[in-house]
């Protein structure tokens, strides 16, 4: 089964539900503020791409924070505690088979490698 992860309001997750509806992709949504995320989910994340990869710190959450919580966020612990604590600081949408992410945000060509038409 293929998951999204992501937050339902946000345009770069409205695009990938849509370009994978489209094209019949059978998928599973999840909803980070609604279904939330766990701590161990992000370390199996982590295990995958650096935390560097997975806090989108290009992000309005994250220019939201306090300088200081952003210096603190330098390693894979901090950057669990904060995802845990504001879900939409992760890079979205996260996409997932098998427990493998496949993709972190979207891309339509890349998109298109995975789900050939």
């Amino acid at each position: 089964m293929i998951q999204l992860y992501g937050i339902p309001n946000c345009n770069t997750v409205k695009n990938a539900r849509l370009w994978l509806q489209t094209r019949g992709v059978v998928f599973e949504f999840h909803d980070f503020k609604r279904d939330g995320v766990s701590a161990e989910l992000l370390a199996d994340w982590l295990r995958q791409y650096p935390w560097e990869k997975l806090v989108n710190r290009a992000g309005l959450t994250w220019r939201g924070l306090p300088d200081t919580t952003k210096s603190s966020v330098s390693n894979h612990d901090e950057a669990i505690a904060l995802m845990l604590r504001k879900p939409s600081v992760i890079k979205r949408p996260v996409l997932v088979q098998n427990r493998k992410i496949i993709r972190l945000g979207f891309d339509e060509t890349i998109y298109e490698t995975y789900f050939p038409t």
